[in-house]
C-alpha cells in the first residue's frame, strides 16, 4: 500500500494528539548520513533523529544486533535475568566511572530514577530533611513530572501546575549562585555538561568544578545529565570526561542504543545502596533487543573510531560557522562542543531558515525563531559539513 505525504498528513491531523509542528516531510528510509523521502529526494542529516542516530541510520552491525535478538527473545521483564542487559551493564560500567546502571526507557525516566533515587539515599544518610534538588535555569531534563519541575524552562511547566515541590533554579555557569543555594536541605545538584534544548550552552569547566567541590563539602550529590550530551556526542564518550570532574550519578539516554527507545542511570556503588528491591522498576527497562542495539552502538563507536571524528570534525565545524559569523550579520553567536553545535540568529527567522535548509536537502532543528541546532551522526564528513555551510551562507545572505 502506497501512501503519500499528504494522506499521513490528513491521518496525523484527525488522529495523533498536537503535540508537535511537524515539518513537511515524509521520511521513509535512511542510511548512514543520509535519509530519503518518500519521493526518493536525497537528504543530508544534521538532526540524527535528535541526537539519537550516533552511528547513522540502517547501520548493519546494528541492524544484524537487533534481527538477532528479536529471533531469539524480545522480552520477559525484569523479574528475570536477561544476557544482553548483564553485558551492557558490565561495558557501560567499564567506560565509565559508575558502578551501578538502572535501565529504563528515556531520559525523562532516567532523571525521575535519578531525582528518587538522590532522595532515598539522603534520607537514609542525612535525614528526611535533606530533598532540595538544585538545577539551571534554562535547562531541560525532561517532560514528566520530576523532570519538569527540574528544567529551568516556567513557559515548558507553566500549563501543568502545581509540579513537585523541592526544585531550585539558578543561572547557569553562575558559581556564585549556585553555592548560595546549596544548603542543609540540598540532596542533590543536577546539570548539563551542556544545555541541549535550551540553546546549546556549553559549561564554564570552573561552574562544573565549583558544582562538584560544593557538593562535596556540603554533603549533596552531584549529577550530570549527558541524555544529549552522552554516547560521543562531544567528542568523547562522556561530556564530563573533558571537563576535569565525576560525578556521583550520570543521566543518559538518546544516542545509546542508536535511535532505539532506552535511559539508564549510572552511579557510584555507594549512592546506588539507596535503591532496595520494590523502590524503582521498569517494565521495559533494559529490554533484551534494545540492550542489544547499545552494545553494538558502543561496538561501532570504537571499531569505527566515531568519538574521534566527532571531535575533530566537530571542531572544524565550529571553526568554519565563526567563518560564517564573520561575513553574515544576522549570526549573533555561535555556541557548541564537538558535534552538538548552534548558531544564533538576528533579523532571521530560525524555522524559516530550518524549513529553506529541509528544501535544499538538508536537515537542520531550529529552537525556538532565533537558534539553529546541529547534531549529526558523529559519522559525518568535513565535506558533508561544507555543504551545508554552502546552503546556509546563500540562505543567510538572502
Amino acid at each position: 500500500m502506497h501512501h503519500d505525504l499528504e494522506w499521513v498528513r490528513k491521518v496525523d491531523a484527525e488522529c495523533l494528539m498536537p503535540t508537535y509542528r511537524r515539518f513537511p516531510v515524509l521520511f521513509v528510509h535512511g542510511y548512514g548520513t543520509r535519509l530519503w523521502d518518500h519521493e526518493g529526494k536525497e537528504y543530508v542529516d544534521f538532526v540524527s533523529g535528535l541526537g539519537a542516530c550516533v552511528a547513522g541510520h540502517c547501520h548493519a552491525e546494528i541492524i544484524a544486533a537487533v534481527a538477532r535478538q528479536a529471533a531469539q527473545l524480545i522480552h520477559v521483564s525484569n523479574l528475570y535475568h536477561m544476557i544482553p542487559q548483564a553485558e551492557l551493564a558490565e561495558m557501560l560500567v567499564r567506560v565509565s566511572f559508575a558502578d551501578r546502571v538502572f535501565f529504563c526507557n528515556s531520559g525523562t525516566e532516567a532523571n525521575e530514577a535519578a531525582i528518587k533515587l538522590a532522595r532515598k539515599y539522603m534520607r537514609a544518610v542525612r535525614g528526611e530533611d535533606r530533598f532540595q534538588v538544585v538545577s539551571a535555569l534554562r535547562s531541560f531534563h525532561g517532560r514528566t513530572y520530576g523532570s519538569l519541575a527540574a528544567t529551568g524552562q516556567p513557559e515548558k511547566a507553566e500549563p501543568f501546575l502545581p509540579l513537585p515541590e523541592g526544585f531550585v533554579h539558578v543561572p547557569y555557569n553562575d558559581t556564585a549562585a549556585l553555592k548560595d543555594a546549596v544548603d542543609e536541605r540540598t540532596c542533590a545538584v543536577l546539570l548539563e555538561p551542556v544545555q541541549g534544548e535550551g540553546g546549546v550552552y556549553v559549561a564554564d569547566p570552573l561552574f562544573l568544578k565549583a558544582a562538584s567541590e560544593v557538593c562535596r563539602e556540603r554533603g549533596a550529590l552531584f549529577i550530570l545529565d549527558e541524555v544529549q550530551t552522552g554516547m560521543g556526542r562531544t567528542g568523547s564518550l562522556f561530556a564530563y570526561e573533558q571537563f576535569g570532574v565525576v560525578p556521583d550519578m550520570m543521566v543518559v539516554a538518546k544516542g545509546l542504543a542508536g535511535g532505539l527507545p532506552i535511559g539508564a542511570l549510572l552511579a557510584t556503588e555507594e549512592v546506588a545502596r539507596g535503591f532496595s528491591p520494590g523502590d524503582h522498576g521498569s517494565t521495559f527497562g533494559g529490554n533484551p533487543v534494545v540492550c542489544a542495539a547499545a552494545l553494538a552502538v558502543l561496538t561501532v563507536l570504537q571499531e569505527e573510531q566515531l568519538v574521534e571524528n566527532a571531535a575533530r570534525v566537530g571542531q572544524y565545524f565550529l571553526a568554519r560557522l565563526r567563518e560564517l559569523q564573520g561575513r553574515a550579520g544576522c549570526v549573533c553567536e555561535v555556541r557548541g562542543l564537538g558535534l552538538m553545535l548552534a548558531v544564533e540568529l538576528e533579523g532571521k527567522n530560525a524555522a524559516q531558515v530550518a524549513l529553506s535548509c529541509l528544501e535544499k536537502g538538508y536537515v537542520v532543528n531550529n529552537i525556538g525563531e532565533r537558534i539553529l541546532r546541529f547534531l549529526p551522526p558523529l559519522s559525518i564528513s568535513t565535506r558533508e559539513v561544507d555543504g551545508l555551510l554552502a546552503v546556509l551562507e546563500e540562505l543567510l545572505a538572502a
